[in-house]
């Protein structure tokens, strides 16, 4: 019997991702076009269909072969039913996508939320691959994160596990309103945005700092004012590595992960924040808790999600 093949989705405000994976995880080749938002749900939902098919002709050995397409959303989803409640960079409302899919396609749909999904494929093809228990973060405009026990990933029964960004760990004294409503998220703090956010608070106050001179402060330049010795820049980075650790040493003791795996835009500060997450995990965390585990960059990329979402027929 031919090797089954499955195909993920990446569904995003701008662009759609398509890719065929292989089994065991390898990314076999991809396909990407524009999503159209400004067309509306049904004309996205076409261009879904319209790429996947591109990628893999229907009537081929390798259409025949393609077990199920999986695709990861941002956004408030009904996992279970597949349904997208309620998405803010997309036209969906209430929209059931796995059912109008499947009619379109003729082929099992599963979808899940893109944090979720890019955390997969980091477990299942990349830097987690061969580690059954690992916790992924992907640091960007907020804190996404994916929860991989035994192989498997972590929904909970409404799918919000996962949702690290969203774990309280600043104190009240010194919390802001997060996005989601909540005060003290990590979010606030250790994504691009908090991080930008602390810079621009900084220079208002007139702090004596070098990011005085940027004209548009991004988390790069917060990054490279800190390693070139800006003490207010490495304080801000600190305080970013600082939650970040203690987010992680709240999680090991819960799951108890072999592998921390950082992905997204300010996983690029490479080393440089790495060490600092590291040395506030160990001492946060109990010696049984954080002995063997590893706290590594994501490997994927921007492929993360299309892995992930094939692999959802497999380790979801």
């Amino acid at each position: 019997m031919s090797q089954a093949l499955y195909i993920g989705v990446d569904l995003g405000g701008t662009a759609i991702k398509t890719g065929l994976c292989s089994a065991d995880g390898e990314l076999i080749r991809i396909h990407e076009g524009p999503t159209q938002t400004e067309l509306g749900t049904e004309a996205i939902l076409n261009n879904i269909a319209a790429y996947v098919k591109e990628l893999v002709p229907p009537g081929t050995p390798e259409w025949d072969r393609v077990q199920g397409v999986g695709i990861g959303i941002a956004g408030f989803l009904d996992i279970p039913n597949g349904i997208i409640e309620f998405s803010a960079n997309l036209p969906f409302r209430n929209v059931p996508v796995k059912q109008l899919m499947e009619e379109k396609l003729g082929k099992p749909i599963k979808i899940n939320n893109d944090a979720n999904v890019a955390a997969l494929g980091e477990a299942w093809g990349g830097a987690g691959k061969g580690v059954a228990d690992c916790v992924c973060y992907t640091l960007g405009t907020g804190v996404g994160g994916g929860i991989i026990v035994n192989d498997r990933l972590i929904e909970g029964f409404s799918g919000m596990a996962g949702e690290l960004g969203h774990m309280s760990v600043v104190p009240d004294l010194e919390a802001i309103q997060c996005g989601c409503g909540q005060m003290g998220c990590l979010e606030t703090v250790s994504s691009a945005t908090g991080i930008i956010r602390m810079a621009k608070d900084a220079v208002e106050r007139g702090d004596r700092t070098s990011l005085s001179l940027v004209e548009n402060i991004m988390a790069k330049e917060v990054f490279d004012a800190a390693k070139a010795g800006d003490e207010v820049a490495s304080r801000i980075v600190s305080r970013a590595a600082f939650y970040l650790g203690k987010s992680m040493a709240a999680v090991a003791v819960i799951v108890n992960p072999r592998r921390f795996i950082i992905g997204g835009g300010v996983s690029k500060a490479g080393e440089f924040l790495f060490e600092q997450i590291r040395e506030v995990f160990v001492k946060l965390t109990p010696e049984r808790a954080h002995a063997g585990v590893d706290i590594v960059a994501a490997q994927l990329g921007n492929n993360a999600g299309v892995v992930g979402a094939a692999g959802l027929f497999l380790r979801a």
